[in-house]
């Protein structure tokens, strides 16, 4: 893609996520119209094959986005960071994107785990400039254990959210997820048919991984795109 720039390099981290730095992964289209700070999930880092066509699909849609690893997986670690450190890692990258491009609009989120520590932190502390959250696949319990727990802190928000989930996402159960997102103020479920928490579809379904991300990426831009125009 001629008309974007990628940039690779390291973001410094606050006293409470270890005081070091962790690798980002910066990429903006030459006419951005607004950005993403993009978390990735507790198995896969920010090069995972769909963290980047993610990235490239949302450049392609006038959206930059800044990639970013969390300290246990810049270590090489299996197991993920606490909550306290994985959320200040999250206002880190957010700051770093405020200061690229301190005139786009902000949008923070991410995939699975990522997703859910930036949402944590926003409830605990607004995340500063960000205008909304998007998750790709919100795991709203574990595999094979049905539960709403991990949705209690969602309430408290306060401010628009978009869900992108799989309808056969073993991670959030669509019958737990669609009453919880309806109980929220200003947020938003777009489900995809016979996709799972990865975004895979079966051969079965009549569908490719390419339709899905197509799909997943077209609903993202035109949310974003609506919360960038005022719309509630």
């Amino acid at each position: 893609m001629a008309d974007r720039r990628a940039d690779i390099g390291a973001m410094a981290l606050p006293p409470e996520a270890g005081g070091k730095s962790v690798s980002m992964l910066a990429v903006a289209p030459a006419h951005a119209h607004a950005a993403f700070v993009f978390a990735h999930g507790a198995g896969a880092g920010m090069t995972h094959p769909f963290m980047a066509a993610v990235a490239d699909g949302l450049a392609a849609r006038g959206i930059a986005s800044l990639r970013y690893l969390f300290p246990y997986m810049e270590r090489g670690s299996k197991r993920p960071d606490s909550p306290k450190i994985a959320q200040a890692t999250v206002r880190a990258a957010v700051a770093e994107a405020a200061r690229r491009w301190p005139d786009l609009p902000l949008f923070a989120g991410g995939k699975s785990f990522g997703g859910r520590m930036t949402s944590q932190a926003q409830a605990l502390e607004p995340l500063a400039g960000v205008r909304g959250l998007v998750f790709l696949g919100f795991p709203l319990h574990m595999a094979g254990k049905p539960s709403i727990d991990r949705a209690s802190h969602l309430s408290d928000v306060g401010m628009p959210m978009l869900f992108l989930q799989g309808t056969r996402d073993e991670l959030a159960v669509p019958a737990l997820l669609r009453p919880v997102v309806a109980g929220l103020v200003a947020a938003t479920l777009h489900e995809i048919e016979h996709a799972d928490h990865s975004f895979h579809v079966p051969v079965r379904s009549g569908r490719t991984d390419a339709d899905v991300l197509g799909e997943l990426l077209g609903v993202f831009a035109e949310w974003v795109e609506d919360r960038c125009a005022g719309t509630p």
